[in-house]
C-alpha cells in the first residue's frame, strides 16, 4: 500500500475560515467573539470538501491512506494568546478527526498543538493527550517558530520543549516539525519560511544532543528536509567540527524526511543522499503547489511519479511507500492491522 504521511485539511468548508475571522476580530473587539457552538459544519459538508479534492486525487494517484492534520498555514500560532490557540486547535483537530471517522480506511488524524509565542510548551500537553486518547491521533505537528517568522522560540533542543517530548515518548507518537504562516515580510510562507524551518530544525538537532535524553523520540522533517540533502556535506562537516558523531549515528535513528519535493532532479537527490530507511512517502496535496507542471503535464505534487521514476530498488520503494511509515508511526500501524491491512 501507499501511505502519504503529509496531508492537511486545506479544503475545509468556508464556515471554518469565517469563524476564525470572527475569533481574530474579537481580539480587538471583544463583542465579536464567536461561541464554539456558532460553528456548524455537517458531515455532508465535510464529504463535499473531501471527495472531489483529496479523495479524488488519492484515488487517481493510487494513495491508500493519508495522515491528515489541520491546515498548516491556518495554525497561525502568533495570533492572540494561548486561549485563542487552544480553542482554534481544538476545533481544527476535531474536524480532522471527523474526516477520519467518515473515511476510516483513507485518513488517519494528526493533531496541531495550541502553541503560542512565549508560552510554556507544557501547556500543549492536555490537547496532545486529548487528541491521542479521544481522537486516535497517530501523529502531531510541532511548530518550532510560533512567532510566525520572527524565530523568538528557543531551539528544539531546549529543555522547555521536554514536556511535549516526554508525552510523545509515553504515547510512542512522532511529530512532524512544521511551521505555520510567516508574518515576516522577508519570508514568503511556503517558498521560504517552510524550507528555512526545515533546514533550521535539522541544524538545531545536529548542534544538540536531544536524542541522548530521548532515544526513542521520532521527528519528521517535511518538504524533503529543506536544504538538508543538498548540503549534506556541509552538515557532516559542521557536525565533525562540533565534535559530534557522524550524522547517521547522531540523528538518523530519530529523524526522517518526507518526499514533498516537486521535481525529478530534487527527488533523485533526496533518494541518493538520504538512506531509504529515513524517507517517508508524502505529497502534501492539496497544498503549496497545486498546479500542473507544463513541462511534464502532471501536477507538481504528484510525488509518486518521481519515486517510481527514480532508481530505487523494489525493497527501498516498499520501505518508502509503506514500511517506514508503519515503523515511525506505530499507532498508524496498529490502526491498519486492526483493519486487516
Amino acid at each position: 500500500m501507499i501511505i502519504d504521511c503529509h496531508g492537511h485539511y486545506t479544503t475545509a468548508p468556508p464556515a471554518l475560515a469565517a469563524w476564525r475571522d470572527q475569533q481574530v476580530a474579537s481580539l480587538t473587539e471583544p463583542g465579536k467573539k464567536p461561541a464554539r457552538a456558532d460553528l456548524r459544519i455537517s458531515d455532508d459538508e465535510l464529504r463535499e470538501t473531501i471527495e472531489p479534492n483529496q479523495l479524488r486525487l488519492m484515488d487517481e494517484r493510487g494513495i491508500d491512506l493519508t495522515i491528515f492534520s489541520p491546515r498548516a498555514s491556518f495554525m497561525a500560532h502568533h495570533v492572540g494568546g494561548f486561549e485563542t490557540s487552544a480553542e482554534w486547535a481544538s476545533i481544527c483537530n476535531e474536524l480532522c478527526h471527523r474526516v477520519s471517522t467518515l473515511y476510516p480506511e483513507r485518513f488517519a488524524p494528526a493533531a496541531m498543538l495550541p502553541q503560542s509565542p512565549g508560552v510554556d510548551p507544557a501547556t500543549c500537553v492536555p490537547e496532545l493527550t486529548r487528541c491521542v486518547e479521544e481522537y486516535g491521533a497517530v501523529a502531531l505537528n510541532l511548530n518550532p517558530d510560533p512567532s510566525g517568522g520572527h524565530w523568538t522560540a528557543p531551539p528544539l533542543t531546549d529543555r522547555s520543549w521536554y514536556p511535549i517530548y516526554e508525552k510523545m515518548v509515553e504515547y510512542d507518537i512522532p511529530a512532524m516539525v512544521h511551521v505555520s504562516t510567516s508574518v515576516n515580510p522577508a519570508f514568503h510562507t511556503t517558498g521560504a519560511h517552510y524550507l528555512n524551518a526545515d533546514t533550521t530544525a535539522f541544524m538545531q538537532l545536529v548542534q544538540g544532543d536531544l536524542f541522548t535524553d530521548f532515544p526513542t523520540l521520532r521527528l519528521v522533517i517535511p518538504h524533503g528536509g529543506g536544504a538538508v540533502p543538498y548540503h549534506w556535506g556541509r552538515f557532516r562537516g559542521l557536525a565533525m567540527a562540533m565534535g559530534k558523531p557522524e550524522l547517521e549515528e547522531h540523528v538518523l535513528h530519530n529523524v526522517f524526511f518526507d518526499t514533498c519535493v516537486y521535481h525529478q532532479p530534487g527527488s533523485d537527490l533526496l533518494f541518493d543522499v538520504i538512506p531509504a530507511r529515513n524517507i517517508l512517502f508524502a505529497s502534501e496535496m492539496i497544498g503549496a503547489v497545486r498546479s500542473v507542471d507544463p513541462r511534464t503535464g502532471h501536477h507538481f505534487d504528484d510525488t509518486r511519479r518521481y519515486a517510481e521514476a527514480a532508481k530505487l530498488s523494489e525493497e527501498d520503494w516498499a520501505a518508502i511507500r509503506e514500511h517506514n511509515a508503519r515503523a515511525v508511526y506505530p499507532r498508524l500501524d496498529a490502526l491498519l492491522k486492526g483493519q486487516g491491512r
